[in-house]
């Protein structure tokens, strides 16, 4: 298992390019938030579908990262993404996973997203990620 601190440390070192904040590492679970920017909007004054994607990703794979520890090569292998209404344009977007299964190479997980202050799921991901058979 990894802790909050040692998966920030790893996201920050390893993958310094993400711009996702942990906020959270529980029991098969994580929150993570993005701090939407300009660079996050599309035509039409919303959160793009990529930024969104993002965010999904991360926060399953930290959920990951806190059960099995830091594992830099557990790989997505499959997310699936459903928009469901506009997120704002002027909040940042909230992403709260749960691992539905953790086996030993395979774990799936189901990603509400939302916009801040808003309890209406904006989007709704479920994704899988390979994990290596010899782990550390």
């Amino acid at each position: 298992m990894a802790s909050k601190e040692e998966i920030i440390a790893f996201l920050k070192n390893d993958f310094p390019q993400n711009k996702c904040i942990v906020e959270k590492v529980g029991a098969k679970s994580a929150r993570v938030r993005l701090k939407v920017g300009m660079e996050d909007l599309r035509p039409g004054g919303t959160v793009s579908g990529p930024s969104l994607m993002t965010i999904a990703d991360v926060a399953l794979y930290v959920a990951i990262l806190g059960e099995i520890g830091i594992v830099p090569l557990a790989v997505t292998t499959n997310l699936n993404i459903s928009f469901l209404r506009k997120p704002a344009a002027d909040r940042d977007i909230i992403a709260q996973c749960n691992l539905i299964k953790l086996g030993r190479t395979l774990a799936i997980g189901d990603v509400f997203i939302y916009s801040e202050n808003d309890s209406r799921a904006v989007a709704h991901a479920v994704g899988t990620y390979a994990l290596p058979a010899s782990r550390g």
